[in-house]
């Protein structure tokens, strides 16, 4: 079983370094079952404004290009936040097999605020699971405090 903390730290981390990039604090890791990282991936909003660039967004396409099914359908997604209802779609239809998450969406919504940019769903990655026709296994929210230092200040 890989090590669902330092992974989740991992995805932290890039949320540091997409906001030291001038994107949205953001990051996401897929890895396999074993806790090999696969692919790593950062907010993608500039330069052009891509509303649809969230890092777990990104990752899924490229998991999709990159990785076979059975391949992702034994990997874990590591994201910084909770995945928002579009990157859920995304990560189902991947047909990624397991999310772990450290900030919760309605963590996240409070420190975002009604920023014009982000205006974040209040729709848990759960309920858009649940409504799907295959399991994915979620845990989270994991390491809130370490996961909500990168947006202070940002929003």
């Amino acid at each position: 079983m890989p090590d669902d903390l330092k992974l989740l730290r991992r995805a932290i981390a890039l949320s540091a370094e997409s906001r030291a990039a001038g994107q949205r604090p953001l990051g996401a890791l897929l890895a396999d079952g074993q806790g090999r990282v696969l692919l790593e991936a950062t907010n993608g909003f500039h330069p052009h404004g891509d509303g649809t660039a969230h890092a777990e967004r990104l990752l899924a396409t490229r998991a999709c290009i990159e990785l076979p099914p059975e391949d992702r359908a034994t990997a874990t997604l590591y994201s910084s936040a909770e995945p928002c209802a579009m990157c859920s779609g995304a990560i189902y239809w991947a047909g990624i097999g397991r999310v772990v998450y450290s900030l919760s969406e309605s963590r996240l919504k409070a420190m975002i605020g009604p920023h014009p940019e982000n205006l974040t769903m209040a729709l848990p990655c759960r309920d858009v699971f649940a409504a799907g026709q295959r399991a994915i296994a979620v845990a989270g929210p994991l390491l809130e405090e370490e996961a909500a230092v990168p947006h202070l200040g940002f929003w």
